[in-house]
């Protein structure tokens, strides 16, 4: 290890207090490497919270510890100790943490903090007092390089690379640390190394130490080859087993491998791997048999070992394939939904006649708040599989859903695999969710990643960097969620069978908030079934009055703004029971957020109301078109995107094309400037389907004639008079519906768009159909 390659430690970036570690039979010196294994549960949670803050921690040696191996008091502890970073963790399966550290500096304790289960100290960078490289340093240097080396030569427990580091090593006080973390010798002779701040001082201990180890090694030597001279082989054999035995001792190896290498045979015997696997298992078993437990391969290799071995290669859950009883789960938990609980259904028939089939991809794409996620639950527990959820949102690292290769530092697999580690069975039932949201730019593409991941007909051979070995998804149950479809990159969603969740009509809020909003908030605020009651009017005006939605959060935030006021009032003893009343909800609420507000805007002329729809389902959209004296300037403001722009261009030409059939004056536009305008203007806005709409305020302004009341509409425009379709038919027409619309307008080609919605929607909105601009007029302005 050379100290050019270390980073240089900052002591203005140390914490004032700083995590103590106790550090039993052994010193860490600045710069070096140690492996430490923490087994009690105050150590480990320092470690923990230390990897979580900034990884830097104190190593301090006890002067002594009682008969359990506990520290009885502070005074105990050595005044000087190391200042180190967490270089890795991996976490056992006996709940035992093993960490890498690495030495940083020397430093002192000011003083002991209480308030933690664990040591906490305020600490005092301690550094070199004479770092001056003078003629007496340079000898030192020299003496101790040679001493040093004759030592590894002789040693067979020292690497020959010992030698070569030392001599690579040009600052002095890092040389004398290096060697005194190597050579044999006590704690306490360590301890006494570390505190020393001079470097000429460290030197002078280091070659008397070196003299002493010498002498050792020689006399070992003379002894060994006047005993071995009378030897027979088998004496000779017998000799070296048992000098094997008695070096691993004394290194503090005993036979630690060899139990861990047995224990992992095991586990590849237990766990069924398949033939690939186990070849692999085996292959990586061998290697670590003849490492060294202190070498950072070891740790790479064991942890990799750690994850071949855990993951369910032939573990699966029974699939429960008893189809009423999955009905009856599916609409215990969730009301209405109807064609994706038919959708399941029909996936349970399907594993029924045939249990080898692949699973389907599913997308539930719909505003938020209309049950996507919790959809993905109730499947998981109609099947009797487990449930495991990622979130894609922002992910723009494509190993975060494939895997480091193991080359790398604190490497690990990609969400996928790890995801099927912590179900424990091949065949869960995976979420993906907010896939529309996943990061694509120059930093990654985790969407290409997904591409195999998602297609039944690759994914039975999925390739994890880290893991390197083929592991079989078609047995796993893909969800993936979705607010948008159009963020999705193609080859992507051509691999997605999309369900789409259109949003809530006000019946089924209400009948969603007596079964299961107001009886979830009442038990998380602690109330009971006779201590609150919520009228159905009550409900009713919360979702017309206080939200506007598609989805169902905002209605179980207020329902559970009500229960938390409810809560306060029993608690004070105001009232031991408290019915929710008409005239005390604003108490409980505020003021109305949400008034009907169509009527009102529609009664002068050049101002019609279209539907939009958005990320967040269905909304209505204000159009309001004014003239002035000009010449011939198109004003448009509300930040209008540039296709909306071009909508509001194609109304104004159509309508000078004809203006007579219109009757409006033929060259109205030479002495008029014309102003349009989208309210909610710090709301972006764009989109074909407004077009309609800018062209009925367009023609009521200029014929003087009001937009029909409580009317809407949608649909793209031409220049010839055609009206397009559109796209979120159903979720506008949920939209206009919560706004008191009752009559809309809609594309001809859309028709076959309303099929889906409720029986109470299509009985209380009129819903008519044109593909002509001209007939448009006749139905949406006065007479």
């Amino acid at each position: 290890m050379n100290e050019n390659e270390l980073d240089e430690f900052n002591p203005d970036n140390l914490p004032e207090i700083l995590p103590m570690l106790p550090l039993f039979d052994a010193v860490l010196f600045p710069k070096m490497v140690l492996p430490l294994l923490v087994t009690k549960g105050a150590s480990i949670q320092l470690v923990e919270e230390a990897v979580k803050d900034n990884r830097i921690i104190g190593l301090v040696v006890p002067r002594k510890i009682d008969q359990n191996g506990k520290i009885e008091s502070n005074a105990d502890m050595y005044k000087v100790g190391t200042i180190a970073t967490i270089l890795k963790i991996s976490r056992a399966e006996d709940e035992r943490v093993q960490i890498l550290v690495q030495g940083l500096s020397r430093f002192k304790i000011m003083e002991f903090i209480k308030g933690k289960p664990y040591h906490q100290v305020r600490p005092l960078v301690l550094k070199d007092s004479d770092i001056e490289n003078d003629k007496e340093v340079s000898a030192l240097v020299n003496h101790v390089n040679g001493q040093f080396n004759r030592i590894v030569g002789m040693s067979p427990g020292l690497p020959r690379e010992f030698g070569q580091m030392a001599a690579s090593i040009t600052e002095p006080g890092t040389l004398a640390d290096m060697v005194a973390s190597t050579i044999n010798t006590t704690v306490e002779e360590k301890q006494k190394i570390l505190e020393h701040t001079s470097i000429k001082a460290r030197l002078k201990i280091i070659v008397k130490l070196l003299t002493y180890q010498l002498d050792l090694l020689e006399l070992g030597n003379k002894i060994q080859t006047e005993v071995k001279g009378g030897m027979d082989k088998h004496q000779r054999d017998f000799y070296l087993r048992e000098q094997i035995k008695v070096i691993r001792d004394e290194l503090g190896e005993g036979d630690e491998t060899a139990v861990e290498v047995a224990e992992y045979r095991a586990k590849i015997k237990k766990n069924k791997l398949p033939e690939h696997a186990k070849k692999e298992a085996e292959r990586e078993l061998t290697r670590l048999a003849r490492m060294h437990p202190s070498s950072s391969e070891y740790t790479v290799s064991s942890t990799y070992l750690d994850w071949l071995t855990a993951l369910p290669w032939e573990m699966a859950t029974k699939d429960r394939l008893d189809i009423p009883k999955a009905r009856r789960v599916l609409d215990k938990d969730h009301f209405g939904l109807d064609k994706i609980k038919k959708r399941i259904v029909e996936y349970l028939a399907v594993r029924k006649l045939n249990p080898d089939s692949k699973g389907p991809i599913l997308c539930f794409a719909g505003p938020p708040g209309t049950g996507k996620t919790s959809l993905g639950r109730s499947i998981a527990r109609a099947l009797g599989r487990k449930f495991i959820r990622i979130s894609l949102g922002g992910m723009r690292d494509e190993a975060e859903i494939r895997g480091h290769r193991r080359t790398y530092l604190g490497a690990l697999p990609g969400r996928i695999i790890q995801g099927i580690r912590r179900a424990g069975s091949n065949n869960p039932v995976f979420m993906l969710d907010e896939i529309d949201k996943i990061g694509m730019d120059f930093r990654g593409d985790p969407s290409a990643a997904l591409l195999e991941v998602l297609d039944p007909e690759q994914n039975f051979s999925f390739s994890d960097h880290y893991v390197d070995v083929t592991f079989d998804l078609s047995k796993v149950m893909f969800i993936t969620t979705a607010n948008i479809l159009d963020t999705i990159p193609p080859a992507l969603q051509d691999r997605l069978e999309v369900l789409r969740l259109h949003g809530y009509t006000d019946e089924e809020k209400l009948i969603i908030a007596k079964r299961y909003l107001i009886p979830r908030q009442r038990k998380e605020n602690g109330l009971k079934s006779n201590q609150i009651t919520i009228a159905p009017n009550i409900i009713q005006k919360v979702i017309n009055s206080y939200t506007r939605e598609a989805g169902l959060r905002n209605l179980e935030r207020e329902i559970a703004t009500i229960c938390r006021k409810v809560a306060t009032i029993i608690v004070e003893g105001l009232k031991k029971r408290v019915f929710v009343k008409d005239e005390y909800l604003s108490e409980y609420l505020g003021t109305v957020r949400f008034i009907p507000e169509s009527v009102e805007r529609t009664l002068t002329p050049g101002v019609s109301i279209g539907l939009a729809w958005t990320q967040a389902g269905g909304e209505i959209l204000f159009v309001e078109a004014t003239d002035m004296q000009g010449s011939k300037n198109l004003t448009l403001t509300g930040q209008l995107g540039e296709i909306m722009q071009e909508s509001a261009s194609t109304a104004l030409s159509f309508v000078r094309a004809n203006a007579r059939v219109l009757k409006i004056a033929d060259r109205f536009f030479e002495n008029l400037d014309i102003h349009i305008h989208v309210p909610e203007g710090a709301i972006p806005k764009d989109g074909p389907s407004a077009g309609v709409t800018i062209l009925t305020a367009l023609v009521s302004l200029l014929t003087l004639k009001k937009t029909r009341k409580k009317l809407a509409m949608t649909g793209e425009i031409t220049l010839r008079g055609q009206i397009l379709p559109v796209g979120g038919i159903k979720e506008k027409i949920l939209a206009a519906h919560r706004a008191g619309i009752t009559t809309i307008i809609l594309p001809e080609q859309n028709k076959k768009d309303i099929e889906d919605l409720p029986r109470k929607i299509r009985a209380e909105v009129e819903i008519k159909f044109t593909d002509n601009m001209l007939a448009l007029l006749e139905l949406t302005l006065e007479n």
